[in-house]
């Protein structure tokens, strides 16, 4: 439709950026009394938290532009398979990109004339980095850098490193329970994934932690 903007990322891939970016965070902060006791100055830590989080927001925007190309470039030659694969080939390869439930409601017939389409239009050429793939990679970067906030912005604010830990901690746990939150709204409602999710990120950052993460 002209006029209607599509979305650079769609919900469930922003929520999933900004809970990698928040956990990315949760551990340096978690290892900040370590850090500050072995002399490290809380600073010096946040740099390090900040700075991590940039690498990965870089690391993660480029391998999420590498995955497209490479997405569309399989799409294409997957294309390319059906055009020249006999009827009954055809059919099959085509039925396996249905979604289940629509898969065994589509008659011969039907993917007969798909595949007809299909090859009455030639394949597109290989796909090369778009600009669209760079909307993707910045908005991805903002994303993981963006989450590395809540959870340092307390020792920002207070002097005392274990009170600026315990308001970091309920951060943490209150931005993982709107991420949760959000994803259930997008599954169509429930609770599960506003319990889900702060419990499996809580879990992740201790084995991080706990790996020397």
């Amino acid at each position: 439709m002209e006029g209607r903007r599509t979305p650079i990322l769609d919900p469930i891939s922003r929520l999933s950026e900004i809970m990698f970016g928040l956990l990315m965070a949760l551990t340096f902060t978690g290892t900040m009394s370590v850090a500050v006791a072995g002399g490290a100055s809380v600073r010096s830590v946040l740099a390090a938290a900040l700075g991590c989080n940039l690498a990965w927001g870089i690391v993660d925007g480029v391998m999420n532009v590498l995955t497209g190309i490479t997405e569309r470039n399989r799409d294409r030659a997957l294309g390319i398979r059906i055009r020249q694969a006999a009827p009954e080939e055809a059919r099959e390869l085509l039925r396996a990109q249905v979604p289940d439930a629509a898969a065994g409601q589509l008659t011969e017939e039907e993917l007969d004339r798909m595949v007809a389409r299909m090859r009455s239009i030639p394949p597109p050429p290989m796909a090369r980095v778009a600009m669209g793939d760079l909307r993707i990679a910045l908005a991805v970067f903002a994303l993981v850098v963006v989450a590395t906030f809540p959870p340092v912005l307390p020792f920002l604010l207070f002097d005392e490193l274990h009170r600026a830990m315990r308001w970091s901690n309920a951060v943490a746990v209150a931005s993982l329970f709107v991420i949760g939150w959000m994803l259930d709204r997008e599954m169509g409602g429930g609770w599960r994934m506003r319990v889900t999710v702060p419990l499996v990120g809580s879990v992740l950052v201790a084995t991080t932690i706990a790996l020397g993460g």
